[in-house]
């Protein structure tokens, strides 16, 4: 057994021809350039890259595979140099028992599968092209099309305000648009963390995970978590969901949920913060407002249970995060150490004060340690790092 870091939501912006795919997204982020960004800046063992039903996606990696610059694995997964590339899609469910857009993971174990689920995907899309579209079929019909294939289904970033199972979709049970049985694990977002989902009862039986959900390049890794695992395959990333054989997740890295974009509750005009209570808002007199996700969580809190063991959560901050650390810093500190996870997990201090200055070696310390200073985000707006 062997430790691997896995950031499993990641964007293509635009394909090799450049045609868009994700439209928010970078269009330097193909997946050429995320493999290379993945593989040989970040450190990153696990990729998923939840655009991969588009037909020129598709099209590109067999390409990969035939010259030999990807390998496919016999366990499922693309190779390319250290990095294992698991195929996904991001979809949205809107069915009649949805009060709101829900966004899902699927995960295919090879190229032959993700082919038949994007040909089934292709008549229930407007456009199987692009990224993130909605799904004319229900949610629980999408659960056992996506199984009977040997996918991964995963309720995506599931307390954001927007397009999220219970920030949008249901009032308060998964099981009012889906099948709990056919869920293998639950995808967190950048506003939460382990403790504040173990308020749910419901959620307890299910692996959490904290995934980047990159729309740039530098946004991979931001979150990730890293798994104990065999090999770095689509198989042993089932079974460490299913924490099978020893399998499982060794740790969660995330954003310190008031880094978050959705932490708060916000006026969603002016984007002032209210009072408890406060049904307008004193700024610019607006009654709406976008609920953040730590209210959110006070209405579904309902069993705490200590009972399942969960791997540590460890508040990361990423280096783009931290007071002082620009595009140059950055890229020094790579042509000296190599990988942000090297530079985050492993660099002692006293190597980084030989690169930065030490104001910052002192900072990228105090995020490894949890002691960071910060304000919390809400509305659409990260927080900020303020100090140690």
């Amino acid at each position: 057994m062997d430790s691997y870091f896995a950031d499993l939501h990641i964007h293509i912006g635009q394909t090799t021809s450049g045609k868009p795919v994700k439209i928010t997204a970078s269009r330097s982020l193909t997946l050429e350039n995320i493999l290379v960004e993945a593989s040989e800046h970040k450190g990153i063992d696990i990729v998923g890259i939840i655009d991969c039903h588009v037909p020129e996606v598709l099209i590109t990696l067999k390409k990969l595979v035939e010259t030999g610059e990807c390998m496919e694995l016999e366990n499922g997964g693309i190779r390319f140099l250290d990095t294992t590339l698991m195929l996904g899609t991001e979809l949205e469910i809107y069915d009649e028992a949805c009060k709101g857009p829900i966004h899902i993971l699927a995960f295919m174990p090879s190229l032959d599968k993700m082919e038949e689920f994007s040909s089934w995907l292709s008549s229930r899309m407007t456009n199987i092209n692009l990224s993130s579209q909605r799904i004319y079929e229900q949610g629980k019909t999408l659960q056992k099309v996506v199984k009977s294939l040997g996918g991964l289904f995963i309720p995506a970033h599931i307390f954001t305000p927007h397009k999220s199972m219970y920030g949008s979709g249901v009032e308060k049970s998964l099981e009012e648009v889906f099948d709990s049985s056919l869920i293998d694990a639950v995808e967190l977002g950048l506003s939460s963390d382990t403790t504040m989902a173990d308020q749910v009862g419901e959620l307890h039986q299910y692996t959490f995970l904290t995934n980047s959900d990159a729309h740039s390049l530098p946004k991979i890794g931001r979150e990730y978590q890293k798994l104990i695992l065999e090999e770095p395959s689509f198989l042993e990333l089932k079974m460490a969901l299913a924490e099978e054989g020893g399998r499982k997740v060794q740790a969660n890295f995330g954003l310190n949920p008031y880094l978050g974009k959705y932490y708060d509750t916000t006026c969603e005009k002016c984007g002032l913060k209210p009072r408890a209570g406060q049904k307008e808002c004193e700024n610019c007199g607006s009654t709406r407002f976008v609920k953040g996700v730590s209210n959110r969580l006070k209405e579904l809190a309902n069993k705490i249970d200590k009972s399942r063991h969960r791997p540590p959560y460890i508040h990361q901050v990423p280096l783009q995060f931290i007071p002082g650390i620009g595009p140059k810093t950055l890229d020094k500190l790579k042509d000296m150490f190599s990988t942000e996870m090297n530079i985050l997990h492993e660099v002692p201090k006293t190597e980084l004060k030989k690169v930065v200055p030490d104001k910052i070696a002192d900072y990228i310390e105090a995020a490894r340690e949890g002691r960071l200073q910060v304000i919390s985000g809400g509305g659409g707006t990260y927080g900020k790092v303020t100090g140690i």
